[in-house]
Parts: C-alpha cells; structure tokens; sequence
C-alpha cells in the first residue's frame, strides 16, 4: 500500500500532542517545529497530488482489512487537489501568526493548528461515512480552541455559540448516519453506493429521509442560508488569522456534498434523482444575495470579509448544485480562488485592526497605510471577481457552466448582481478606512465594532517584514493561480470526469472484496 496517502494525516496527528508534551513550555521551538510540520505537509501534498495526476484512485486500508469490513483512506484527484489547497493555505497563515504574535497570546495555539490540519485532510482523504463524522468532530474541538484563543468574554461567547450550532449538526449527521446504515448495512461511501443502486424505487423513503438529513448537516458546515446564522459572528470575534485558516472548513461542506451527491446519492441513480440540486440551486442563490447584502451593511472589516466568506460560498454552491462536469470543474476551481481570496482578506483585516482597530469609519492615518491599502485593493478585486485575477476566471467558468441551465437568467443576474454589490460594498470600506482618514490628532470612537473587545487593537506585531510577507504569499497564490489557469482548468476538468464516474471509485476501493 502506499503510505504517503495516510501521510497527511499522521503527520499533524503526531506533531500535535508533541508540541503539548515536549515543547508546551518553549514557544520558539514551537513556532520552528510547526512551521516546518506544515512544510513538510506541503510536501507529501504535492506528492499525493502527482501521484493523483495520473487518473488512478488509490486506497489505503488501515489493519490491512479490506472495504467494506475496514476503515479506508481513498486518494483521488479531488481528495489530493484539497489536501494541497489546505497545505498552501496553512504555511502563510502560520508565518502570519507568529510574525504578529497571535500564537502567544494564548495557550497551544500551534498544537491546535495541527490538530485543525489533521482533522481537515482527513475528512478529505477518508472513504468512510463514519469517520467523516469523526474527522469533523476533530474540526470542531480544534477550531473551538482557536477560536477563544487569546480570550475575551465576546469571542468565548460567539465560541459558544459556534460549538452548540455546531454539535446540533453533529447530531443530525448521526441521525444521518443511523438512517444511512439501517436501510444500507454499510457506512462505506463506495458500498453505499452500491446498494443504493440495489434498493427498490417503493422502498426509498427512509432512505431519502437519511439523504436530507445528511445533506443539511453538509449545508451547515458550508453556511447555506439560512443555515449561516453561525458563520458571520464566529469568524468576526475569532482571532483572524484563525478565521483565515477557517476558509477551508466551509469547503469541507462543499467538498462532501460533492463527494456523496455524485458517489451514492448521484444525478443519474433513480431513488434520489432531483433530491439535491432542485433546492440547492435556490438556496446558494439566496446565500450569494445575503452575502452580498452583509458585505454592503457591514460596519466591520472582520464581519464585512465574514460576509465575503458567505458569498464566495453562494457563488460555488451555484455551480455545485447544477452537477453537471462543466460546472463541477468551474466550482473546483472557484475553490482554490475562494479560499485564498477569503484568508488573504481576513489576514488583511487583521493587519488594519492592529493598527487602527476594526471600525469602517474614517480614523487617523495607520502606520504602512499606503501598503495596506494596496494589498486591500487587491484582495477586493479577487473577492469581487473583477478581472485580471482569478476571481474573474472562477466566475466566468461558473456563468458558462450555467448557461443551459434552467434557471440561467436567475444565475446570471444574481452573480452579476452580487459581484457589482460586494464592489460597492468593498469600495465604500476602503474608501472609508483609507482614503477619508483625518489628521492623527483627531480621536474616534468605536462604538459600533462588533466584538471589538475581543479583538482590540494590540502593540504593532514585532516582525512587520514577516508578516507582509505571509500576506504577499497569499497573494502569490492568486496570481499564480491566474497565471496557470488553464493547467488548473485542466486539472479541474479531469476531476470533475472522474467525479461523474463513480463506478471507477467503487471498483478502486471495492476491488479486492468482488
């Protein structure tokens, strides 16, 4: 068996709890062992990716215990391109925090980051419905610890709040599950998949009620309306470079509607035929609308780029819910732009509530504003989809996706409309926070910062050079990701084919058993 498919997994599992037990009391060893743990996850992503590359889907079987009966890690194109996405964003996010100092303003930061990262790239590597459920716990104990890191009585409350929404969708994902295995027998996404196919069409009721069930828990986790109410609070009053490593979890959400609604509950199996995208699609329209909506309103630069978070996720749920391979490659690629473009805004906020605080309100002049502002102008033009960066690719792929799909002119008047919105919504915020600020003797107030006690401007972070350099990463990222974007396209459109053909996955992970 190939172990580098467990690799990603292992390695953050291991460095964790050694960091706690070794290094909890040595704070620069933590930072140089974290950073080369991430480093070193890059690594075996890019490996598992070449090997990926190829169009063969690999398995794992942990005990050497065959699927169905034994717990198995599946290495596709999509599980190996997510793994990479998490491992590109975590390395400027790590940098950031310790170049600004987030990771000492509480206990275990760097133990929980790698706690964070194994619970991710597991929940994108296993092929078991079962420990999906587990690797999302893993998320949610480790995000509930990054989120009150550094404390305060508003970012422990919106914590609080994150986990009880949270632990509500845990239960509904096992009243899934249960429903799941008591028609099915199985918990194997691949032997779900074939006894799907075996159930009569007069005997699906219960079975269909599992697959609702299951698809709002995945709706929870990717901030569908109207199950977002947890996502705008929690990622404004988290530390931000914390909410910038969260950009990942709400494509853990996109990424398993994608992986169960093509594999077991797909387009063309008849039981659950039109389950998914009749209601999806109207939905992540809805989702888009209100995201565009908050960013216009928002009086804070952390709920304004939390609210950017919710309608990226609009925009690639649009192209999910048509499940169809042109669209699936357009929304594969919208989540490497998405993702990066949500962190490196977030890392920006952060770098103007160190200074100024966290208010869209015209205030003295910031140290580096002129810096800032340019990074802020480009981190609006990806999140806005203008072009020349990749935001404008990502959302050109969606429209054409879209173009024979039956409610085409809704799609495209919505993105459209939401694009031009979140424009105005992020010129109003710079011109605001850079362009009206007064002479540095004139004082303001804060008054309407959401959970600006949580997150209350501290002394400049004491490697400024570090730290625009993890912003630059980010940007890097966007640019390269414009660059190369028909090699990305490629990749993206070979995923989605091998996605529309589950049978190769089914036989690759149930081989051995026929």
């Amino acid at each position: 068996m190939n172990h580098w498919i467990v690799a990603p997994i292992v390695l953050p599992a291991i460095l964790a709890p050694f960091i706690i037990m070794v290094l909890r009391y040595h704070l620069d060893l933590q930072r140089i062992f974290s950073v080369a743990g991430v480093v070193a996850l890059l690594g075996i992503a890019l490996t598992i990716t070449a090997q990926a590359s190829g169009g063969d889907i690999q398995v794992y079987e942990l005990g050497d215990w065959p699927a169905p009966f034994g717990i198995v890690m599946v290495l596709d194109r999509m599980s190996a391109m997510m793994v990479l996405l998490t491992a590109l964003l975590a390395l400027p996010i790590v940098l950031y925090a310790i170049a600004s100092g987030w990771d000492d303003r509480g206990k275990h930061f760097h133990a929980l980051f790698h706690f964070q990262l194994m619970g991710v790239c597991g929940a994108f590597l296993t092929g078991d419905a079962f420990n999906l459920f587990v690797f999302f716990e893993v998320l949610l104990i480790a995000s509930y610890g990054l989120m009150t890191h550094g404390g305060g009585a508003v970012r422990l409350k919106a914590g609080v709040q994150y986990v009880a929404y949270n632990l509500l969708g845990s239960t509904l994902f096992l009243f899934a599950l249960g429903t799941i295995y008591g028609v099915t027998g199985t918990l194997n996404m691949a032997d779900i998949a074939l006894r799907v196919a075996e159930i009569p069409a007069e005997d699906t009721a219960l079975l269909r009620v599992g697959a609702v069930l299951l698809l709002l828990v995945f709706c929870i986790k990717a901030a569908v309306l109207p199950l977002h109410f947890w996502l705008p609070a929690s990622y404004a009053n988290a530390p931000l470079p914390v909410a910038a490593l969260f950009a990942i979890m709400t494509k853990v959400g996109a990424y398993s509607i994608l992986r169960m609604y093509t594999l077991a509950f797909g387009p063309d199996v008849e039981v659950t035929q039109g389950l998914v995208g009749d209601w999806l699609q109207p939905a992540a329209l809805l989702t888009l609308a209100v995201g565009a909506v908050g960013i216009l309103g928002s009086q804070h630069i952390a709920r304004m780029v939390a609210f950017c978070a919710i309608a990226s996720m609009g925009t690639l749920l649009i192209a999910i819910s048509q499940f169809t391979p042109g669209a699936t490659a357009a929304a594969l690629y919208y989540v490497f732009h998405s993702t990066l473009a949500t962190a490196l805004l977030f890392l920006i906020a952060d770098l103007i509530m160190e200074r100024q605080g966290g208010a869209i309100a015209p205030k003295p002049p910031m140290p580096q504003s002129g810096l800032i502002a340019a990074l802020f102008f480009v981190g609006a033009i990806a999140m806005a989809g203008m072009p020349p960066l990749s935001g404008f690719v990502g959302k050109l792929l969606v429209l054409d996706a879209s173009r024979d799909a039956s409610d085409a002119t809704s799609v495209w008047a919505v993105i459209l409309i939401g694009s031009f919105v979140t424009i105005v919504g992020l010129a109003r915020a710079g011109t605001l926070i850079f362009w009206k600020s007064y002479d540095a003797e004139v004082v303001t107030t804060d008054e309407t910062a959401e959970g600006e006690n949580a997150s209350a401007p501290a002394a400049p972070e004491p490697q400024p050079g570090l730290a625009f350099t993890a912003v630059f990463g980010a940007v890097a990222g966007l640019v390269l990701l414009t660059l190369f974007a028909g090699p990305a396209l490629e990749y993206t459109s070979k995923t989605a084919e091998q996605l529309f053909t589950p049978e190769n996955y089914i036989s690759a992970v149930l081989g051995r058993e026929e």
